[in-house]
């Protein structure tokens, strides 16, 4: 896998995105692969992931909530049948065409469960407290060691698609203080690369993800600049727990626009057009703390909004949710809007596609709609959606009478291109058409009940 721009490519040249979602060693879906209990299932499982369009499962090394999937126990021994379900989960995922965003450690349950870490001084690890875990030299040896293990085992699959080095990297890791994230990113990324490069001849793309909120929360502390334009990562990632949409959403609108906000603002500290993705978001503040699992159509429409913002904001690929529901795993009315998204991806360019966020620089006119959208000089991708058709459940009111919008978009040459209307929730084209570009493409979008996104390139219809 490498970079193509701003987004993604095969070793061979072509276009790859990442669609999935966040998903453990321990969760329903994956967990007859320890102790191989129902490798069956788990295959079943991962063929209807492709067939729904994933391409893509986040995943951590150990899952630290229970304490029966550690990587290492005791530190230093990588427990065999941790390492067989790897191995096993590898080979699946390379016969069905799927690739795996790893992180090495839980550092959330990792911390909150720390008496029980493998890692802890007092289980015969070498660290006396987690607020230390960025900064203690045997530590550190011993995240090094994992890695290697790690690399020289799968680093050379077909299914590994990028390293996650640090999940949530947080001050209070390193007793307060930021001050020495980049340090610590390069030491990590310069050796996993140097040991990549030295075996295979090439290295996976690497990246840090960070609790989105922490931005807001902590202005005073140098977080962007590790994030988002640090010279040995290759794209930028967060977590977008948005305080009040996203993280405990009321209605489906808000969150997308929230999305899409935090999009432009992400891209907006990017300075060498790297890709940016969402690599964790959800309903973490209802499910967690309120215990609240949300109605199923309406966390479907909450998710697929989500999701066309994100990817119309500029972001690659839908952004990758936290289930946060019970049963811990998505729905099929999610993996039908992963489907229409895998399947509209081929009306862009994406290799070629250098985009940027639209934000406010578009015009719009019509009803009470709201429009995100990124573009180059020759193509672009747009997302409209109603807003005042949500009804009493939070939701768009089903049936509401279709309307048209004017939309007008900056920055595209003069010229001429074709515009193709795709249905989210049918995932599939509802029209086509030609505009043209005096430095502001004018688009007369069809009439649409809900929401609806737009593909955009330069060039002509055929002939019929």
């Amino acid at each position: 896998m490498k970079l193509a721009g701003s987004y993604f490519a095969t070793e061979d040249g072509e276009a790859w995105t990442p669609i999935g979602h966040n998903d453990a060693v321990s969760w329903p879906e994956l967990n007859g692969l320890f102790r191989r209990a129902d490798m069956a299932g788990v295959e079943n499982h991962l063929r209807w992931l492709k067939e729904s369009g994933v391409t893509c499962l986040r995943l951590m090394l150990e899952y630290a909530q229970v304490r029966h999937r550690y990587f290492e126990k005791p530190q230093g021994r990588f427990v065999p049948a941790m390492v067989q379900l790897w191995d096993d989960l590898f080979r699946l995922c390379e016969k069905q065409g799927l690739r795996i965003l790893l992180t090495p450690f839980d550092t959330f349950w990792q911390w909150l469960h720390w008496r029980h870490h493998p890692y802890n001084r007092n289980n015969g690890g070498v660290l006396d407290h987690p607020s230390r875990f960025l900064i203690c030299v045997e530590t550190r040896r011993a995240i090094k060691a994992r890695l290697e293990f790690v690399v020289r085992r799968w680093s050379g699959s077909g299914a590994f698609f990028a390293w996650d080095l640090w999940n949530e990297i947080h001050p209070e890791q390193a007793q307060g203080s930021a001050d020495g994230f980049g340090a610590f990113i390069h030491d990590l990324s310069d050796f996993v690369r140097r040991l990549e490069t030295s075996l295979y001849g090439r290295s996976h793309p690497q990246t840090v993800s960070l609790f989105g909120p922490e931005l807001r929360w902590r202005p005073h502390m140098p977080l962007p600049g590790p994030i988002f334009r640090h010279p040995d990562l290759d794209f930028a990632s967060l977590h977008l727990y948005e305080e009040g949409t996203i993280d405990d959403p009321s209605d489906t609108v808000a969150p997308a626009l929230g999305m899409a906000r935090i999009v432009g603002e992400a891209l907006g500290e990017i300075r060498d057009g790297r890709p940016f993705l969402d690599s964790e978001h959800g309903p973490i503040h209802s499910f967690k703390d309120k215990k609240i699992t949300l109605p199923e159509p309406f966390d479907d429409e909450y998710f697929r909004h989500l999701q066309w913002a994100h990817l119309a904001a500029g972001g690659a690929g839908g952004g990758m949710r936290w289930p946060n529901r019970t049963p811990h795993v998505l729905t099929p009315g999610m993996r039908r809007a992963q489907r229409s998204l895998a399947d509209f991806l081929p009306l862009i360019d994406w290799v070629s596609f250098r985009r940027a966020h639209l934000g406010n620089k578009m015009r719009i006119s019509g009803p009470d709609a709201a429009a995100v959208a990124c573009g180059d000089d020759s193509q672009a991708v747009v997302w409209l959606v109603r807003r005042d058709t949500i009804g009493g459940n939070g939701m768009l009111r089903a049936g509401a009478a279709p309307v048209p919008v004017n939309l007008e978009l900056p920055g595209l040459a003069r010229g001429t291109y074709r515009v193709i209307a795709w249905d989210t929730t049918a995932g599939r084209q509802t029209a086509d058409w030609q505009a043209n570009s005096d430095g502001w493409l004018k688009l007369d979008v069809p009439p649409f009940s809900a929401d609806v996104a737009l593909a955009i390139r330069r060039g002509v219809l055929a002939a019929p």
